[in-house]
C-alpha cells in the first residue's frame, strides 16, 4: 500500500475527520465517545493550532489535532496533542506514527516549548514523551499524563489542556 500524503486539514475535510474520529474511538474502552465533538469545538473556538490529515487514495485515513495548552507559570509555547485518529482498517500500518512525528516537527518549527497528552505510556514513549504524574492537572489521570519538551527543559509547573477538553464534564 502506498504511503499516505500528510497535509493540513481543509474545510472539505471536516465531515471526514468527524466520522473518522468517531469510528477510530468507538471500540476503545477508554474513549469518552465525544472526541469528534472536541475537535469541532476546538476548531469553532479557533483553538486548533495544528490539524493534520493523512490521505490515501483520496480518503482521509488519519487525523491529529494540536491545541494550545497553558502552563501554571505562564510559560508560552505549550501545546496538547490529541486526539489522534486512524481508520480502524489501516491501524497498525504506521499512520499514527507519521502523524505524530510530523505534528511534533511542525511544533518544533513554531519554536514550541513542549507538548502534553493523556495517553498510553507504552505507545507514546517512543516519541519522547515521559509520564509526569507530578505535573498532572486536577482531573487528569496522573499515570497517563505525559510531557514532551521540544525546546525548553521539562516544565516545573502544571501544564493544562485547553478548557474545551473538559467542557462536557460536571
Amino acid at each position: 500500500m502506498a504511503e499516505p500524503i500528510l497535509r493540513d486539514e481543509q474545510t472539505g475535510d471536516h465531515d471526514a475527520i468527524y466520522q473518522l474520529t468517531q469510528r477510530a474511538f468507538a471500540p476503545m474502552a477508554f474513549a469518552a465517545g465525544d472526541e469528534q465533538d472536541l475537535i469541532n469545538a476546538l476548531r469553532d473556538a479557533d483553538a486548533l493550532t495544528l490539524s493534520l490529515v493523512a490521505v490515501r487514495e483520496n480518503e482521509v485515513v488519519g487525523h491529529i489535532a494540536f491545541s494550545p495548552a497553558s502552563s501554571a507559570d505562564g510559560a508560552p509555547g505549550w501545546y496538547a496533542l490529541g486526539p489522534v485518529s486512524v481508520a480502524p482498517e489501516v491501524q497498525g500500518l504506521g499512520i499514527g506514527r507519521l502523524l505524530i512525528e510530523a505534528g511534533l516537527q511542525r511544533l518544533m518549527d513554531l519554536d514550541a516549548a513542549g507538548c502534553i497528552l493523556t495517553g498510553n505510556p507504552a505507545y507514546y514513549r517512543r516519541f519522547g514523551f515521559v509520564v509526569r504524574a507530578d505535573l498532572a492537572p486536577p482531573g487528569e489521570p496522573a499515570e497517563y499524563y505525559m510531557v514532551r519538551p521540544l525546546g525548553d527543559p521539562s516544565p516545573a509547573q502544571v501544564v493544562s489542556f485547553h478548557p474545551l477538553f473538559h467542557a462536557g464534564e460536571t
